[in-house]
């Protein structure tokens, strides 16, 4: 079993799901010959051929348009937008096919596409390549919004999202796309959709959160251990649907929740999940649900980039606070 970056996971995962389905095709700007901007498609055209790893114009809204119409027809595209800040004008066929399209035609057509898009910031990238916006796909009814946060996830989550016979978002932290690496084994197994996973057991406080963050959230977690203070961690992984049973009880074990996420805290998705949790959870809270986010400005540039993002010291100080009640 081989060692892998989060990029070469993608990428196994992607040449799994092409050699066992032949519907599976690639297209995006520069995935072919260049292998996409991170190299996630690297050598597929070689394995595959141009007629299933196809580059495209500059044109996000034409790549979302041609994967709907490809889905109707019963083929399985994974589209690629180079970063989640081009994805914008990709958002029209979202909203208004991709989603619609079962629901539409009465269940006689779906829409089995991927569009993957890298996301988030840390690697001093500049304007609209590190955005965070997961919050407004997550708003979409009928897609699903998936965001890995290892290697052996991305792969399996990935496979799952192509198998899929409805849309989904598939949302990638660039910032862990070549650290750290983990044992990937080329199974051909996917993960389950819709399903968070609980990374580390605790009884004193429930840390909750997805993407890049989990570097930052079980780093505070080791530091409250070291302190005392025992943390559950949990990867949402499936931001929509969200499945909140796995939330609920460790929350109603711990009583206290601190969400964790790198956009901004205005209509960040981590209210939803507290919203959730004061509307089914509410008895069972021994602190004020605490969210710990990016903040309500535009990603800044590089020098000041690590002062926007969310630090261990600000997850430890909201773990204290709750902590301080009852």
């Amino acid at each position: 079993m081989a060692e892998l970056t989060m990029v070469e996971a993608l990428n196994l995962a992607l040449a799994r799901a092409m050699a066992d389905d032949e519907t599976v095709l690639v297209l995006g700007e520069d995935i072919g010959r260049d292998g996409g901007v991170f190299r996630v498609t690297d050598g597929l055209i070689d394995r595959f051929g141009p007629e299933r790893v196809r580059d495209t114009p500059l044109a996000e809204a034409m790549i979302a348009g041609v994967s709907v119409g490809l889905a109707a027809q019963h083929m399985r595209p994974v589209a690629e937008i180079q970063f989640m800040g081009f994805l914008y004008p990709a958002i029209d066929q979202l909203v208004n096919h991709a989603s619609r399209l079962r629901t539409r035609t009465r269940g006689r057509l779906t829409c089995p596409m991927v569009l993957r898009a890298p996301f988030g910031g840390g690697i001093h990238a500049p304007e609209h390549h590190s955005e965070s916006m997961e919050a407004m796909l997550a708003h979409i009814p009928g897609l699903r919004l998936v965001i890995p946060s290892s290697p052996a996830r991305a792969y399996g989550l990935l496979l799952a999202a192509i198998r899929d016979s409805d849309p989904v978002v598939f949302l990638e932290p660039k910032r862990l796309y070549r650290a750290p690496r983990e044992e990937v084994f080329d199974s051909g197994e996917a993960l389950p959709l819709d399903q968070p996973f609980v990374l580390r057991e605790g009884d004193n406080v429930t840390l909750v959160t997805w993407g890049a963050m989990l570097k930052e959230t079980l780093e505070a977690a080791e530091r409250l251990a070291a302190a005392g203070a025992e943390c559950t961690v949990i990867d949402v992984a499936t931001l929509k649907p969200l499945e909140m049973a796995p939330i609920l009880e460790s929350v109603g074990r711990t009583g206290r929740c601190v969400i964790i996420h790198e956009a901004p805290l205005t209509g960040g998705f981590g209210g939803e999940i507290a919203a959730r949790l004061a509307d089914q959870g509410l008895l069972g809270l021994l602190a004020p649900v605490t969210r710990v986010a990016g903040y309500d400005a535009v990603m800044p540039l590089p020098r000041l980039e690590e002062h926007y993002m969310p630090s261990v010291d600000r997850i430890v100080t909201a773990v204290e606070r709750v902590m301080s009640f009852g």
